[in-house]
């Protein structure tokens, strides 16, 4: 038996225990160690909003289809989560005896998308390359996916030296894409409205740290020389987060829109500035590079970049740890990301 991370209901969270899979040709056994909870896409599961709940995605004509259509997940949901890390406890050739180059070996330090369970069971080719360098602390590893969606954005948003590029949004995803945006050499100009986030994204090498409100843009002109930034990067999944990266960029400037936003859009008005300078929105998600730079770039090369950030010092997420539960304790977690999420950075649950 292994424990397993259930979604009983909204805002019910349970721990039960399911049968071990038995490992097949061509399989991984891994036993985690930590796993991070994602506050964006899995608080959605866990409240009840998510849009998988109510319909469900069609992955052929890229369409979420009607509960009436199709019958979409429901309550129970297991084992959510997409950060996992842990160590290679067994492995499985295939029935030929053959692994694929690049595949770990009893031992070795994997990360990888299980969700949030004592153990996983994938097929050994989902993890070909996911070895951890060695020293390379495991609880860095529980980054590498949303350290992906971070730079994933930024790329998206060409950025480079001379430029400037507003981050909005300074939770875990949003401090990471600071970081990058200014390894690539851009100003950045991060926004939140905690006071511990803006000091941290300070830190990061942001160089200005607002709060949001009413003057959020004149302040964005005036550290600009009135031009507004070159492009805004949303990761907060907030409406008005939104309409606001639209009104601080400038004239044919670009906003990334990265963020998991739910429900109607009310806040989002086009008739403004959205209208008048010519503003593109384009929309940042995981399951895809950017489309210039899709010949060059995928989503393994994404998360082999943010590894060797890591590994090499330029990329340090362990200071983004705010909270550490063991698994039994996830319904504590839970609770506290949904009722307190200003208290929280990245929470992540620990396994001996």
């Amino acid at each position: 038996m292994t424990a397993v991370l259930r979604f009983a209901a909204p805002r019910r969270v349970e721990i039960v225990d399911l049968p071990s899979a038995e490992l097949q040709p061509g399989e991984v056994r891994v036993r985690t160690l930590v796993t991070g909870i994602s506050a964006g896409t899995e608080m959605t599961a866990y409240r009840g909003t998510n849009p998988y709940l109510t319909s469900e995605w069609d992955p052929d004509i890229r369409l979420f289809r009607a509960a009436d259509e199709q019958r979409p997940p429901a309550y129970p949901l297991d084992g959510w989560g997409y950060s996992e890390v842990g160590e290679v406890v067994e492995v499985a050739p295939f029935a030929d005896g053959t692994l694929p180059e690049g595949a770990p070996v009893v031992g070795d330090v994997v990360w990888g998308i299980w969700g949030h369970r004592a153990e996983g069971v994938l097929p050994v080719d989902k993890l070909v390359g996911h070895t951890l360098p060695e020293g390379l602390d495991p609880l860095s590893g529980s980054f590498v996916r949303v350290g992906a969606i971070a730079l994933n954005g930024v790329l998206a948003a060409d950025l480079g030296v001379g430029s400037t590029v507003v981050v909005f949004g300074q939770g875990v995803i949003g401090l990471l894409a600071t970081r990058l945006a200014v390894l690539n050499g851009a100003t950045v100009i991060a926004v939140d409205g905690i006071e511990s986030r803006r000091q941290q994204a300070l830190a990061l090498g942001a160089s200005h740290a607002l709060e949001p409100g009413a003057g959020l843009a004149l302040r964005v002109r005036e550290l600009t020389s009135g031009a507004g930034a070159d492009v805004a990067i949303e990761l907060s999944g907030n409406y008005h987060a939104l309409h606001d990266a639209i009104r601080t960029v400038g004239v044919d400037g670009t906003v990334v829109a990265s963020g998991f936003y739910q429900g109607a859009a009310e806040p989002v008005r086009l008739g403004e500035e959205f209208h008048h300078n010519r503003v593109q929105v384009i929309a940042s998600q995981i399951g895809a590079a950017p489309a210039r730079l899709r010949a060059r770039w995928d989503v393994p090369r994404l998360q082999r970049a943010v590894v060797d950030a890591m590994a090499d010092g330029r990329l340090d997420p362990r200071p983004l740890v705010s909270h550490r539960y063991p698994l039994a304790d996830a319904a504590t977690a839970y609770e506290m990301l949904d009722t307190d999420p200003s208290a929280a950075l990245q929470v992540v649950l620990e396994l001996p």
